[in-house]
């Protein structure tokens, strides 16, 4: 029988980068987006949604007959307080309680170093559970959705898993990114491992790449099966010198300025 993992805010950056990385001949992937998807290929195993992560109703239905989700739709910047309350606070409580009410075992949350954002660099390596201390309202979102997880873990048995993505991107964009940069194939190797463990629980995670200059914990994410293959270093000669603001002293970096 084939597994069936679906995946919010497909059509996004990452939900872009994953979708060829994570086909596999016994997995059908479900790809939600409020905007229109790119079309099926011949010979993928996909089906396409296109619903808004706020409407209950609409992820009840796309929840049907899933194993896991892979959420990560939502407002992906600083914006206005009264969208990203309503779309990644709100869509989060809906993608979690559709979960609940069609029996999937199993939830993925994108979280981000922003919900950890003020909190400054020590010479220790970030740990995995550090306590909220968000830099935009972006960052709020994230730490509440990491509240509502571990609440959906505790009262309803879910096994939620949330990844403190640092940046991810095809390659790193800027001298941060040589600590941050989470590559597209870590990504996709992170949510395999994620999706394999056999009951972890509610656990907050960094996904992070296997970077010379990281500045992050990756004890978790290893002890999950985590094991990442690509290191930022490749292209630290490409970048430009780093920045000398005030704000890299924060994990947050930019977003704390």
């Amino acid at each position: 029988m084939s597994e069936r993992i679906l995946i919010t805010g497909a059509a996004g950056a990452i939900g872009t980068m994953l979708r060829p990385r994570m086909a596999r001949p016994e997995r059908i992937l479900r790809l939600l987006d409020i905007v229109p998807l790119p079309q099926v290929q011949p010979g993928e195993c996909v089906e396409t949604v296109e619903a808004d992560i706020t409407d209950l109703v609409a992820i009840r239905n796309a929840t049907e007959d899933v194993d896991a989700i892979i959420h990560l739709g939502g407002i992906a910047h600083e914006s206005d307080w009264n969208q990203i309350l309503h779309t990644n606070i709100h869509g989060t409580y809906t993608v979690l309680e559709a979960a609940r009410c069609a029996g999937v075992p199993r939830v993925i949350l994108a979280s981000s170093n922003h919900a950890v954002g003020f909190h400054p660099y020590s010479d220790e390596l970030v740990p995995d559970y550090l306590f909220p201390r968000p830099d935009t309202y972006y960052g709020v979102s994230k730490a509440a959705n990491e509240a509502l997880g571990s609440l959906y873990h505790d009262r309803h048995g879910i096994d939620v898993l949330c990844v403190r993505i640092g940046s991810c991107f095809e390659t790193p964009q800027d001298h941060r990114m040589l600590s941050t940069w989470l590559s597209p194939g870590d990504c996709a190797g992170l949510m395999e491992a994620l999706l394999g463990t056999p009951k972890p629980g509610f656990r907050v995670l960094w996904g992070i790449s296997a970077n010379t200059r990281s500045r992050f914990s990756l004890n978790e994410a290893r002890a999950l099966g985590y094991q990442p293959q690509d290191d930022a270093e490749q292209y630290a000669d490409t970048l430009s010198s780093p920045s000398v603001s005030e704000a890299e002293r924060y994990i947050g970096g930019s977003f704390c300025v």
